[in-house]
């Protein structure tokens, strides 16, 4: 493809992606594709000779559009959203333009120096304490992962790096049933073990219990266990459950844990100062990450994590080949000693778009408009028969079900319930998802895209109803 070429291709493809953006609700949100179709449209072989681009996006449309779940639909209500917007998908484009390998500061020197600012930035627009130094991950998995093992090398004075596990690092990580099934993965990555993440049972409104916890650390102390880590959560997966973050750290400083904050959706809410009263003594934990590509309308994917204790990371995680030394190694930051890969996109670019283009004003508009429509919903719940509110409702996730008048059996309520989110999603307009809470199966309305209303909401509220009462079991 020559320059030219790429000229009036691209031009074609930025027209597509507008016509795409503003026409999105005339997509099904959800396809209704089966297990194999798209690769059956496919070649089993790859093309000997290079074909047109005209082909290429021919096929985009008519082969891969009708098998997407279209996640910016106005009718996405599933899942936690992964936002974009307008301002970080041009800066997407830049950064694929440039294609940039950013792992030292010698190799894209703005990269890093811009991901210095814009995590200090955004430590300061989420009231987070002024020590904390922020890196951009990939995912919250991995800043989690990142977390622990910087708890287990502080703890093991860095010789588990060095010569590996020794008897004596008999690991404990605590974190709430409810706690995203991530922190499982990531304490089997860190050679922790899964037999030793220790889950803490859970209030009415799906928060840890930190007398609980504490019991739990105590335990394990007698019994000759170490106490490593505890992962809290502030906006639960299932229910944006807030764990009780100040007692937590205590308990951590009293029993020399890492306090981790997994705060990856509902953490964009403390930019408001009246949300940052739910969450008293966030200024003590050891680490906290939270997602720009879930709620703060920046393309995935782009993790903020923030550390305390910079040294820890840096010294779990260096490691200086010869041919990876420059000459500005102890005057900049190098992130590939940040976390796991050595490789890095340049995503700092993205969330400074958006952060400028907005302002800190407009994304607190945003996000109030979201909490204050996840509200309504709640509201309308609480007074229509026959839909009962299944978990308290903080921020814009909604968990409900439907309960017909008479039907008490908990099986036969979880079966209706999993047939009517079927009925609901198959109609195409809105798209909603699942949990378990207290055994039950629950229904999840989640009101978090960028361009989100409340008229939107109710549009898809209206959707809901519709799909669900058409024919009254």
């Amino acid at each position: 493809m020559t320059n030219e070429e790429f000229r009036l291709n691209a031009h074609e493809l930025v027209d597509w992606m507008a016509d795409y953006l503003g026409n999105l609700e005339h997509y099904s949100v959800k396809s209704d594709i089966k297990p194999g179709d798209i690769k059956s449209q496919l070649p089993s072989a790859a093309p000997v000779n290079g074909e047109d681009f005209q082909a290429i996006f021919s096929d985009f449309k008519n082969i891969i559009i009708p098998g997407m779940t279209h996640w910016q639909h106005p009718g996405f209500f599933a899942y936690f959203p992964a936002n974009n917007s307008e301002p970080s998908i041009l800066a997407e484009m830049l950064t694929a333009t440039m294609g940039a390998q950013c792992m030292l500061w010698l190799t894209s020197p703005a990269a890093e120096e811009l991901e210095e600012r814009v995590m200090e930035w955004l430590r300061d627009i989420l009231g987070l304490p002024k020590e904390f130094i922020g890196v951009i991950q990939d995912s919250s998995s991995s800043a989690t992962l990142v977390a622990l093992l910087s708890a287990r090398e502080k703890r093991s004075g860095f010789e588990i790096n060095r010569r590996g596990f020794s008897p004596a690092d008999k690991f404990r990580v605590y974190t709430s049933t409810q706690g995203h099934s991530s922190i499982d993965k990531d304490v089997k990555i860190a050679g922790i073990g899964i037999e030793n993440l220790v889950k803490i049972e859970v209030d009415p409104n799906f928060a840890i219990l930190a007398d609980k916890l504490e019991e739990a650390i105590t335990r394990d102390l007698a019994d000759g266990l170490v106490p490593l880590a505890v992962v809290s959560t502030f906006g639960t997966t299932s229910s944006t459950a807030i764990d009780p973050i100040g007692e937590i750290g205590i308990i951590c400083a009293k029993y020399n844990c890492w306090h981790h904050v997994d705060a990856s959706y509902a953490g964009t809410a403390l930019m408001l100062s009246e949300i940052r009263e739910m969450a008293p003594g966030m200024d003590r934990c050891d680490s906290f990450v939270v997602n720009p590509h879930k709620w703060m309308f920046t393309n995935f994917d782009c993790s903020a994590y923030f550390i305390r204790d910079k040294q820890a990371l840096v010294n779990t995680f260096s490691i200086l080949p010869e041919y990876l030394k420059t000459q500005e190694d102890k005057l900049v930051n190098n992130y590939r000693d940040w976390g796991v890969p050595l490789g890095r996109r340049f995503r700092a670019l993205k969330l400074w778009f958006v952060i400028r283009t907005y302002g800190i004003a407009g994304m607190q508009q945003m996000i109030r408009h979201h909490i204050a429509a996840g509200q309504w919903l709640k509201a309308e719940i609480l007074k229509t028969p026959g839909i009962e509110l299944m978990a308290p409702a903080p921020f814009n996730l909604v968990c409900f079900r439907f309960h017909p008048e008479g039907m008490d059996d908990a099986t036969l309520l979880d079966k209706y319930n999993e047939n009517k989110l079927h009925e609901i999603n198959r109609s195409g307009t809105v798209f909603l998802t699942q949990t378990r809470l207290n055994g039950k199966y629950v229904i999840r309305f989640v009101a978090g895209q960028t361009h989100t209303t409340l008229e939107t909401v109710k549009c898809g509220w209206n959707h809901v109803l519709e799909s669900a009462f058409s024919d009254a079991d």
